[in-house]
């Protein structure tokens, strides 16, 4: 499949400045496989990606989530020129199958899940994502629903704080941050994300960027559950496609990585017995077929145009017929 280069050129200049997609061209390359298909963006943001998928599939249907009111906005302000060919809608994909069995879908052709946060949601400080702003310490991506980080602190001890900082921010020195988040939240110091940084930064780390990046990306994954919706969202996505279909997906830190890794290569394996067995007794065929045997990275050159691409990582699979061997 060959995309088309000289659309996805002039299209980053359509794109909201704010947020340009992350490596188009190759979400482009992996995920459109017929002009004609019926495709599912999970995470449409801004409506770069989705823009690139329909312009690459000109007969082709697109369903876009997002459960970001302004994102759904802006999406729909950079779509309408596809009309009927596309419907944004609210929704989580770990409600995937609902969603799309709401709307008739079944047998789609291309899954995609641009997944962590856009650049609209990161520079706008009524969100809290940053700790360079000051801003409510919400970083609710429905931007409303549900317990904020703030409410999470505010019930956390300091055992469980520190266990989300580690287990989620991958941040070794988990117990000293909590313990001193714990003692400003006490002191009525942990009210807006400029001073949950202070009580981060008071701890002395290392490297202040980077632990205030561990910790706040630990407290966003608890508040939305991002990785348990992941785990569910790909199950779901793998169930929806046809064979011959592919889920693409571009993470942007590790332990979304390890799970995308780890799901693929389980759906690839063809047999789960223990290897002490002569002979397979599963029976299990293989229902994927991983295409990026090495993680796909953004160019040089798209990272020099935008460095919130430097972490991203793609992994595209393809849907197995059934009792097809890989």
């Amino acid at each position: 499949m060959q995309y088309n280069a000289a659309y996805l050129k002039q299209s980053e200049v359509i794109v909201h400045a704010a947020h340009l997609p992350v490596m188009a061209a190759e979400v482009v390359e992996y995920l459109v496989t017929r002009t004609d298909g019926q495709y599912i963006d999970c995470t449409v943001g801004a409506g770069g990606h989705a823009s690139q998928i329909l312009n690459n599939a000109p007969a082709g249907r697109l369903l876009c989530l997002d459960l970001d009111d302004a994102a759904r906005d802006e999406a729909k302000r950079v779509l309408r020129p596809f009309g009927d060919r596309v419907e944004i809608a609210y929704g989580n994909f770990a409600d995937l199958s609902m969603l799309a069995g709401e709307r008739g879908l079944a047998g789609v052709d291309g899954v995609l899940f641009d997944l962590g946060f856009s650049s609209m949601q990161l520079d706008d400080p009524g969100r809290g994502f940053s700790y360079s702003k000051e801003g409510p310490i919400d970083m609710r991506l429905d931007g409303g629903y549900g317990p904020s980080a703030k409410d999470l602190i505010a019930k956390s001890d300091q055992r469980s704080l520190a266990g989300i900082l580690y287990s989620f921010g991958e941040e070794h020195r988990a117990r000293p941050i909590a313990r001193a988040i714990i003692a400003a939240r006490d002191a009525g110091r942990c009210r807006t994300t400029t001073e949950l940084a202070e009580a981060v930064v008071s701890t002395k780390p290392r490297n202040r960027t980077k632990t205030l990046a561990r910790v706040f990306q630990a407290l966003r994954i608890a508040v939305n559950s991002e990785l348990e919706n992941l785990r569910s969202g790909l199950a779901q996505a793998e169930a929806l496609l046809r064979p011959g279909g592919r889920i693409v997906v571009i993470s942007y830190h590790s332990l979304e990585d390890r799970i995308v890794k780890q799901d693929f290569a389980t759906a690839e394996r063809p047999c789960i017995c223990p290897r002490e067995l002569p002979v397979c007794a599963c029976g299990r065929k293989p229902t994927l077929r991983i295409l990026t045997r090495r993680v796909v990275r953004p160019r040089d050159v798209e990272i020099e145009r935008n460095p919130r691409a430097r972490s991203a990582k793609l992994r595209a699979a393809e849907k197995l017929a059934p009792n097809s061997s890989n």
